[in-house]
């Protein structure tokens, strides 16, 4: 018995020691217990809009911790492959839970799967907390926050983190939705207005307009000049922001449209034994045009599940516009880009 084995003289160091550790056998009682990967446990579930669904989770000892904006890589097992996706987290900064509002998108596998399935006692990954799309340590006295669809949840972070800090500057806050029913938080920022007297919420609705509080789109009214401005949400609405305030803080959670610039060269798929004319595209578009089907998440370069060998060649990143040709070394495919010939293992 596990028991007779722990008393057994050098067994239990054995256990300790051996070659699959602690972790192995702790995660055996309990998947949250384990000290070498941040997991978290579902404690709640609530589905309070027809298009989203707010799990509250329970981390372990692993989770670093994060800064109101920023997003964690929340993995989960669909069909017995494991998937990720980044979500932005919803909860002051310190909280013992974290919160995630996951908005269900047409097509998004993930996000339907949490929709229809999460559950309380369910157990997710957590990794790569990240993001420079964060509220500063010491807070503008005038700020306008700028949000649309599930592009709310950085923001109430921030809003929380700033009451839980007693804020008292000028906070104004506009979020766009469909319509009203698609409105997240609408209750909670209610609430907020109330216990923050400095706190102004103004929402907007872009299809059913009953009830929009804003006129039309970003930027036909005036809001007036702040200190500091954060915008999240679909990439129309930022760049309404950016065009307005230039120097707005800003984060987009579409993936972004690059630009094929074809090299002429070759991609080899060396894995499937499959090889491509490079048409300009990311490295991902391309295997899946292939007919290869590698794992992917973000598609914007966050999340590193599309990461892959590259066995040989040169290949450009989209974002930062670097340019590498060591061999043997791993390139994410979403946001890469060949230059010339190229093999990859996968």
């Amino acid at each position: 018995m596990f028991t007779e084995t722990l008393t057994r003289p050098g067994r239990l160091l054995d256990l300790l020691t051996g070659p699959h550790g602690l972790d192995r056998y702790t995660e055996l009682v309990d998947r949250t217990w384990i000290r070498g990967q941040a997991r978290a446990r579902v404690v709640a579930v609530r589905r309070t809009t027809p298009r989203s669904v707010t799990l509250t989770l329970a981390p372990n000892a692993a989770f670093p911790g994060f800064r109101a904006g920023q997003h964690v890589n929340l993995s989960v097992e669909i069909d017995g492959r494991r998937r990720t996706r980044p979500y932005s987290l919803a909860n002051a900064e310190g909280d013992a839970r974290l919160e995630l509002t996951v908005g269900r998108h047409e097509g998004g596998l993930v996000s339907t799967y949490l929709y229809e399935h999460a559950r309380r006692g369910m157990v997710v990954g957590l990794d790569s907390v990240a993001g420079d799309f964060t509220l500063p340590t010491v807070a503008p006295d005038r700020i306008l926050f700028v949000s649309g669809g599930s592009g709310i949840t950085p923001v109430m972070s921030m809003l929380r983190t700033l009451r839980a800090r007693g804020h008292r500057g000028q906070v104004t806050f506009v979020h766009y939705a469909r319509c009203a029913d698609e409105a997240c938080y609408r209750g909670e920022l209610t609430a907020l207005t109330a216990a923050m007297p400095n706190l102004a919420v103004r929402h907007g609705y872009t299809r059913d307009t009953r009830g929009s509080q804003l006129p039309g789109r970003f930027g036909s009214t005036d809001l007036g000049r702040y200190d500091a401005v954060f915008a999240c949400g679909p990439a129309a609405l930022v760049d309404a922001v950016r065009a307005v305030y230039p120097d707005a803080e800003s984060e987009s959670f579409v993936p972004p449209v690059y630009a094929a610039r074809s090299s002429g060269g070759s991609v080899v798929f060396a894995g499937s034994g499959v090889a491509v004319t490079d048409d300009g595209r990311p490295l991902l578009d391309q295997a899946e045009a292939a007919g290869l089907r590698p794992e992917s998440g973000c598609r914007m370069g966050i999340c590193f599940s599309c990461t892959r060998r590259k066995t040989s060649g040169t290949v450009r990143n989209l974002i930062s516009g670097a340019v590498s040709s060591a061999d043997a070394e791993d390139v994410q495919l979403c946001v890469s880009a060949p230059v010339g010939d190229v093999t990859l293992d996968l």
